[in-house]
């Protein structure tokens, strides 16, 4: 099952996909020339590729009246704001550890699917609330194969995502690194063009939620002397008995010195809202949420959260 952001980011992650949309940034483009901006690929792959975008309304076909038979590709409004998502991914990937690496190359074709992939199988998830040896993740997420979580987690040593971290207890601990922690920029953006423009768009749920704040949390930095517990929720569904997600926050001196999935507790402060709320609010646009007790300490944490990891966007 795909997690929100996923499928925005699976096709970035084609090289084809990326050439493609940049080819028609300044306006259609007959197939055979378009074919020959993007490196003359094999038909049978071009046919492909342009018909998976074709179908998610992220390009256009048209036959030209002037020229029977002739077909013209453009990009659409969709297509466009893909694009954009990719100049956000591509930000990302300009700050790898090893390297800047560029949008549609074979790098990053990696790095991504890498992400993805640890991202739609809760391997992020549970690396981004503490370190986590292969062994510990086996029992956290047993629906997947040792072997596959192995494969997995490689990726992510090999992409710069995760690292080895020193433990006591048996096995090597791997952790988030930065870079994967700032992650949550693209994933984010991912989302937000998916609730826009897909038809059957993933759903934001309880493991996106845990997961995009356990990742941007450590990032913060607030002004010395803010303290206090604040509670961030996400209302992942609605109706008469609505169900939320979000973290738990102890800040003491500015300092982040707890950060929990768990909501229960007492809390003196507290911001909840809607997924697209969130979203957009994060994006430094108009979200609508509710903020309660110390507004202060809430703002702080909020705006810290946006400048430390989405001011990239």
């Amino acid at each position: 099952m795909k997690r929100a952001g996923a499928v925005a980011l699976s096709l970035l992650s084609a090289p084809l996909n990326v050439h493609l949309l940049k080819a028609l940034e300044d306006g259609p483009l007959a197939l055979i020339d378009l074919r020959r901006s993007v490196g003359s690929p094999p038909q049978s792959t071009m046919r492909v590729y342009s018909r998976t975008l074709v179908d998610l309304g992220t390009l256009e076909r048209q036959r030209q009246a002037a020229f029977p038979g002739t077909v013209e590709y453009g990009s659409t409004e969709s297509g466009k704001a893909l694009l954009e998502i990719g100049a956000i991914h591509e930000n990302w990937l300009r700050e790898a550890p090893s390297g800047p690496i560029a949008l549609g190359s074979t790098a990053s074709k990696s790095a991504t699917k890498a992400l993805v992939e640890g991202w739609s199988t809760n391997i992020i998830r549970a690396l981004a609330a503490k370190p986590l040896s292969l062994t510990d993740l086996n029992r956290l997420i047993p629906r997947i194969s040792y072997p596959s979580l192995e494969r997995r987690l490689g990726a992510l040593r090999l992409a710069d995502l995760v690292e080895p971290y020193s433990g006591d207890g048996r096995g090597t601990p791997y952790r988030a690194t930065p870079w994967l922690r700032r992650a949550i920029v693209p994933l984010a953006a991912g989302a937000r063009w998916e609730r826009r423009y897909l038809a059957d768009p993933p759903l934001v749920g309880r493991l996106d939620v845990e997961a995009a704040f356990l990742l941007a949390i450590p990032l913060i930095e607030l002004p010395a002397g803010v303290s206090g517990r604040c509670r961030l929720a996400v209302e992942i569904q609605g109706g008469s008995s609505p169900v939320f997600a979000g973290v738990l926050i102890t800040v003491e001196d500015g300092k982040v010195v707890s950060c929990s999935s768990r909501l229960e507790g007492e809390a003196e402060a507290w911001a909840s809202g809607s997924a697209g709320s969130w979203i957009r609010r994060m994006s430094g646009q108009d979200g609508e949420l509710e903020i309660g007790g110390d507004s202060e300490l809430v703002r702080e944490i909020i705006d810290s959260i946006r400048k430390s990891a989405l001011v990239r966007i």
